[in-house]
């Protein structure tokens, strides 16, 4: 099955106010190469429940947009790329990976305090293990509240007084327009961020070659494949459910080969919690290599994690990798 060339396209998009957003761009760049766009609302069993995101398991946000995808009532479906599953759906094809957004995490706290300004004790909500186990890891004698819902329901706690701050993904705040409303972005070396975070990864149908081609033609960025290609690797190998703490950033930066030319490379850096995430215990390693080896080295990092305790993570092995938590 091809797509029909000219035919109005029928982008699936989560119902919430970010995910419209990103998918919205993503129509915008589409009209841009010449292709009619619609959105189609596909409501996930992450949006319908408030229930911790580890109960609900992996792929909860990104499920039914697929089977939406799979009956033919959307051509094409946009994820937050750190919520799809590592192993692929051999029905789809990730047609294109776009241009990265911020992929830092965001601290909004009141009075627009900084982490180093929060005293002791200070309420910090997050939905995520990997930026609880950070935050824990930091010292500075933070509470960590477990906290789900989109970006104004985590806002909304630090204006109501409920919570001192909230830590969310600046790509969030970005797309919806409000990063001023965040009072520090976290240093990688501070808080890494999840594996493909604030990339978005835009799906066909597998039959579809045509529509895939255009997709990649109007879409794709080799440089940020290759980055969250290594990122996701390393989650996949460590065999890291929706609940493991982990984290990975991929960079890629100029170097120079043997013969002195100037080269891109990929540097990838990787952070697992271990133990209790009030121990604040972490794991850390890095590698650098060429682009074309990305999954290779991914995997690879994962194993060095694994020699320095990774193995102990909470969350290893239950079911397919994924953060399962979303960029709201």
């Amino acid at each position: 099955m091809t797509a029909v060339a000219g035919r109005t396209l029928r982008v699936g998009t989560r119902p919430s106010a970010l995910a419209v957003a990103q998918s919205g761009t993503i129509a915008d760049l589409l009209r841009a190469a010449g292709r009619a766009c619609e959105l189609v609302n596909v409501s996930t069993t992450g949006d319908r429940s408030m229930a911790p995101v580890e109960q609900l398991g992996v792929g909860v946000f990104v499920s039914q947009l697929r089977e939406a995808l799979v009956a033919g009532e959307v051509d094409v479906a946009v994820h937050s790329f750190k919520d799809l599953p590592t192993a692929p759906d051999p029905r789809l094809t990730l047609a294109a990976i776009p241009v990265r957004e911020d992929p830092r995490d965001a601290l909004v706290a009141r009075d627009g305090k900084v982490l180093g300004e929060l005293s002791a004790g200070s309420r910090i909500g997050t939905g995520s293990p990997r930026r609880a186990a950070q935050l824990h890891a930091l010292g500075l004698g933070l509470e960590v509240v477990p906290i789900r819902g989109n970006v104004d329901t985590r806002v909304g706690k630090v204006r109501s007084g409920e919570l001192d701050g909230v830590v969310v993904a600046a790509a969030g705040l970005r797309r919806l327009g409000r990063i001023a409303e965040a009072s520090e972005l976290l240093d990688p070396l501070q808080m890494l961020p999840a594996p493909a975070q604030g990339a978005l990864a835009i799906e066909c149908r597998v039959g579809d070659t045509d529509l895939a081609r255009f997709l990649a033609e109007a879409l794709d960025d080799a440089g940020v494949r290759a980055a969250v290609t290594a990122e996701r690797a390393v989650l996949a190998t460590l065999e890291a459910g929706c609940s493991a703490p982990v984290a990975a950033h991929c960079d890629v930066v100029e170097d120079l080969d043997e013969d002195g030319r100037i080269v891109e490379r990929l540097s990838l850096r990787a952070v697992v919690g271990i133990g209790e995430p009030e121990e604040g215990e972490l794991v850390r390693a890095s590698i650098s290599g060429e682009l074309e080896n990305a999954e290779k080295l991914g995997a690879a990092l994962a194993l060095e994690l694994l020699d320095l305790g990774a193995d102990g993570m909470p969350g290893r092995r239950q079911g397919t990798a994924g953060s399962g938590v979303t960029e709201e």
